[in-house]
């Protein structure tokens, strides 16, 4: 839970003190050092600042949270789990700033990709059937409620759903 440029001071910190280890001829906390500045490295590119931009997203600082999803330079790197995380944040996003084709093409990729729970896959699913009754489109809106309702769910996502049948009837 770095952001890049915390990685690299922690990196360019673990490397002098690799050579002052290397110096006092302590080579096994040389190796130690090593190993840890190759996790930061594999933490960088499979973890990335989804967890820090989570937390911001959730204290409804959007802009910093788009900010550290944008560290990320490629996203297909990331851990499955975090890669569902980012679309599904980088969604919201978007869907805060009435992008909706956007929203909707990071909501798509979130829903192939596992999520927390159950719940918040049938978010996805209900942000999806959302946008497409915004576009008019009611057979995929219809399409992505019942495929939503087939997840075990909270009393609000069942309220979400059954406003948006409603909506899906009068159109």
């Amino acid at each position: 839970m770095f952001t890049k440029k915390a990685r690299l001071w922690v990196i360019g910190i673990a490397i002098l003190l690799i050579g002052w280890t290397i110096n006092q001829q302590v080579y096994e906390i040389s190796a130690a050092i090593g190993i840890g500045i190759a996790l930061l490295i594999w933490g960088y590119f499979r973890e990335g600042t989804v967890v820090m931009a989570a937390r911001a997203f959730h204290a409804k600082n959007y802009d910093e949270a788009e900010v550290l999803l944008k560290e990320i330079e490629d996203p297909d790197h990331l851990g499955k789990h975090r890669r569902g995380f980012y679309e599904f944040i980088y969604g919201n996003l978007e869907l805060h700033r009435h992008n909706y084709d956007e929203a909707e093409k990071h909501f798509q990729i979130a829903s192939k990709f596992p999520l927390r729970n159950q719940n918040d896959k049938a978010i996805v699913l209900v942000h999806l059937a959302n946008i497409n009754l915004r576009k008019k489109d009611v057979e995929r809106a219809r399409a992505y409620v019942e495929m939503a309702k087939t997840y075990k769910i909270s009393l609000r996502v069942k309220d979400i759903i059954a406003k948006i049948e409603s909506e899906i009837k009068k159109a």
